[in-house]
């Protein structure tokens, strides 16, 4: 998987002598996993820094890519979905919310009453990941997708509204006029769905999926000591020979 980097390169001295490890980050920003698994990546990331830096790259993922605008009730949803109660879908909320409190991140009771359409979404992400660094400041598309985590299960927003997209575009230092206008267009459409099938073809069908160095592949919100012990065996597992050309 290809894809413009949304974390910048070590520059400082110490920077320099680490060992760079590239994550590719699958998700979605309606999932309450990736959330999690997002937040516990980056407190792994500071255990093992300044020896361990990340590269990271994301990359998008549709829980319901066929969802309406308007959204369904999130209970209603799961429950056909999953096949489970209502009592064992608020049972499973509680739980996600003490994991989120456990790595710094606040889903807030009742605020996520409603599945949304997250395309929209993907495709500002997309386009932030384009002009950060540029036009933007470095880690823009990472900054950005951590607004609309915010945005959706501490607030309650919907993350497919364009008005609340661009605000939080200008918030994270991107243009605002740039962003409403790829908004109203159908820009980054094609390269969305194309990443997205490139992600079906490694075999993801969940998400979080995080992938260090391309070669090794975590699934789930796992917890921080997971990834901890991941980023330090793939920054000492030996790079595998290139292939030779025919």
């Amino acid at each position: 998987m290809n894809a413009p980097s949304s974390s910048s390169s070590p520059t400082s001295a110490a920077a320099d002598a680490a060992t760079v490890v590239r994550i590719d980050f699958v998700s979605d920003v309606s999932c309450p996993w990736c959330a999690i698994g997002l937040h516990a990546l980056e407190a792994a990331l500071a255990r093992v820094a300044p020896a361990i830096q990340a590269e990271i790259h994301l990359h998008p993922f549709e829980l319901n890519p066929q969802m309406v605008p308007e959204g369904e009730d999130v209970i209603e949803h799961l429950t056909r979905k999953y096949g489970r109660s209502p009592d064992e879908l608020r049972a499973t909320q509680d739980m996600i919310r003490e994991r989120g409190a456990a790595v710094g991140f606040e889903f807030r009771k009742g605020a996520r009453s409603r599945i949304y359409n997250t395309f929209d979404a993907h495709r500002l992400l997309a386009w932030a990941e384009t002009v950060q660094g540029d036009s933007a400041p470095a880690g823009a598309a990472l900054a950005l997708k951590h607004a609309l985590l915010r945005a959706y299960f501490t607030e309650g927003l919907n993350p497919g509204d364009r008005e609340l997209l661009a605000q939080r575009a200008a918030a994270c230092g991107l243009d605002e006029a740039e962003a409403r206008a790829v908004l109203a267009s159908n820009r980054h459409a094609d390269e969305v769905r194309e990443r997205e099938r490139q992600v079906g073809e490694l075999g993801i069908h969940s998400v979080p999926a995080v992938i260090l160095n391309q070669r090794w592949l975590i699934s789930g919100g796992q917890p921080v000591e997971v990834f901890e012990r991941s980023l330090r065996e793939a920054a000492t597992a030996p790079h595998p020979e290139p292939t030779p050309a025919a």
